[in-house]
């Protein structure tokens, strides 16, 4: 798939990233989504690790990851490949990195050195514990950001030990965080017309979605486990089973509550003392979920899902990839996009979220195949260096 022509939000913007796996490289993913030149740093050979990544024998990550991106090789251990970055980020708007708190200032790239090239520059700076404080200089990932942040101790059955989600969420919270922060040092560049420095820590990024967790615990000694399917005290909201699969249904508001007992042929229980405020739902959930359950047995999905949708009453199926293709709501909103691959032909994969109705996102660009495949566009025809001059970096391992 060739370059088009950019749009977006962000078009016009150009964006260095540095980072690898998933943290960084998801954040210059929604950025080039949103129409930013992206130029990705691999280290040269065999590139961003992430081009090894995801399940089956094609690895297919990468395809959506490294979207709307341009490669570039550039070995941050000596001091040429050290000089090309920071001639990139002279004239970049955002830099995107994701190393370990230290590492950027060991290769001579840190902020105040790139500042001072262009102090116009957006540092966005992802890791583990944040630039700043007694854990900065541990190493962390996402999944030991979701068990900091308070994610892993309440996923799970209560009788298990901690479980994880299938995704690594704690990166890609980070990442959307990261994105957010640039975002918003864009606007206040606009007005001051200087850069700023945005410290993301993966731990931190968990635990603001942590929701009351904490004041919770603060005020009134709770502290939140596991419960499985259920979020305790919000009743009826669950995973019910039918004939022939399941259904998430949410009913825990008292309108809502009504509607499903008189669908479920019981409207008694919307008088049941039980079960007639919030509170008392939540106090007997597990009797209430076992008489949903009861009647949903006998019954498919799709009648269930009919008599929700009829009712009002907001209820869902349990979504794989092979559903979600055939959807046709996602169709209609074109949540799923297809990308002209050079390896792969025609992918499918997930499009660009949110939607902008004035400045909307696409996918312009597939994922680059060679790392480096752009040095000579980019160094060559953007920085201005000789043939000869990239032949003599590349025999020596700079880039």
């Amino acid at each position: 798939m060739t370059s088009s022509p950019a749009q977006g939000c962000l078009s016009g913007l150009r964006v260095i990233e540095m980072g690898q796996l998933i943290a960084g490289p998801f954040c210059g993913q929604l950025m080039g989504d949103m129409g930013a030149d992206v130029i990705k740093v691999e280290p040269p050979g065999v590139g961003d690790p992430m081009r090894q990544w995801g399940r089956g024998p094609q690895k297919l990550w990468w395809e959506v990851i490294a979207r709307n991106k341009h490669s570039v090789s550039a070995n941050l251990r000596v001091a040429e490949g050290q000089a090309l970055v920071r001639r990139l980020a002279a004239s970049a708007d955002i830099l995107i990195e994701n190393f370990k708190p230290g590492t950027l200032e060991r290769w001579g790239l840190g902020p105040d050195v790139m500042l001072k090239d262009n102090p116009r520059l957006i540092v966005v700076r992802i890791s583990g514990y944040g630039q700043t404080g007694p854990y900065a200089h541990k190493a962390g990932f996402g999944g030991i950001a979701e068990a900091l942040g308070g994610w892993r101790h309440i996923v799970g059955e209560p009788d298990r030990p901690p479980a994880r989600m299938g995704i690594s969420i704690g990166d890609t919270l980070a990442a959307s965080f990261a994105c957010m922060g640039a975002l918003g040092a864009l606007h206040s560049r606009s007005i001051s017309g200087r850069g700023q420095v945005v410290d993301m820590a993966l731990y931190e990024a968990v635990l603001q979605v942590m929701e009351s967790l904490i004041p919770e615990y603060d005020i009134s000694g709770e502290v939140r486990e596991r419960s499985g399917s259920i979020l305790p005290g919000i009743a009826p909201s669950n995973v019910y089973p039918c004939r022939d699969g399941e259904l998430m249904i949410a009913a825990n508001k008292d309108e809502l509550f009504v509607r499903l007992a008189e669908a479920i042929g019981q409207p008694e229980l919307a008088t049941d003392p039980y079960y007639t405020t919030h509170i008392a739902r939540g106090t007997h959930q597990a009797e209430l979920d076992a008489i949903i359950a009861a009647w949903t047995r006998q019954q498919s999905v799709t009648d269930v899902a009919a008599m929700m949708d009829a009712a009002g009453i907001p209820a869902g199926p349990i979504y794989r990839a092979p559903d979600m293709l055939e959807d046709a709501h996602f169709a209609a909103r074109e949540a799923i996009a297809e990308v002209m691959t050079p390896r792969f032909g025609p992918v499918r994969m997930q499009g660009c979220f949110p939607f902008l109705s004035a400045t909307p996102s696409t996918i312009r660009k597939a994922a680059p195949v060679q790392v480096g495949e752009d040095n000579d566009a980019v160094y060559g025809g953007e920085l201005g260096l000789a043939p000869s001059e990239l032949a003599d970096l590349k025999a020596r391992g700079a880039i």
